[in-house]
């Protein structure tokens, strides 16, 4: 699996090349400022882009600009940010497009491995891995007052954000100790209760939620 990545920390940089490295992803650029990334995006083949937010010259939202500039240019490009902190906007704006693998992970997860790597490939076959972190302030933004997401009862709650991380419904059921099917009549009860139609394609079914809490 080919790789782009691009982070301005010469150790987390070099630590992430030898992680991916050992999984067998084939790492075939690894930059740390905005425009080496924007012709890595251009110029080569690849299956993941893994992105730091903020890059040189400004350290703002480089890496997110380019990353979106890239699907722009090449719909359905998978692209898996990595941010210090929970930033909202950043958030909203990697999900825009509704299309394409995305994952926006807090760079804290990376310390994990197993669960790092996964992220990775499950966004590279076109899934969903956001950080539980950025659902969770998504989910507590849209719950305010009469939004739709207030009528949630506290276990469809925990099934959401289950959902918004990627996770399947067997996942889910394996994680709260209940059955699948209580899975899949949560989730229904969940779409039913924030007007979205149903699909049985889990990312689009994920990035449809997130963008109905963005909105609201």
């Amino acid at each position: 699996m080919r790789v782009v990545l691009a982070e301005d920390l010469f150790l987390l940089r070099d630590g992430l090349i030898r992680l991916l490295e050992a999984y067998d992803f084939d790492i075939v650029a690894a930059v740390d400022n905005a425009p080496d990334l924007t012709r890595a995006l251009d110029e080569r083949e690849l299956d993941i882009a893994i992105v730091d937010v903020r890059l040189p010259p400004s350290f703002t939202d480089e890496g997110l600009q380019c990353a979106l500039a890239a699907r722009r240019k090449h719909p359905g490009l998978p692209v898996l940010v990595l941010s210090q902190h929970v930033e909202q906007l950043y958030a909203r704006e990697l999900l825009a497009d509704g299309s394409g693998g995305v994952g926006y992970l807090l760079k804290d997860s990376v310390f994990d491995a197993e669960q790092f790597v996964e992220a990775v490939r499950r966004v590279a076959a076109g899934g969903t891995a956001m950080d539980p972190h950025v659902i969770s302030q998504l989910l507590s933004r849209s719950s305010a007052g009469d939004r739709p997401t207030a009528k949630l009862t506290p276990r469809e709650r925990e099934v959401l954000e289950l959902m918004a991380q990627g996770r399947s419904n067997a996942a889910i059921a394996a994680q709260l100790v209940v059955t699948e099917r209580a899975v899949t009549k949560h989730t229904a009860n969940i779409f039913t209760k924030l007007g979205l139609s149903q699909s049985d394609d889990d990312n689009r079914r994920v990035l449809a939620v997130l963008a109905y809490l963005d909105r609201n």
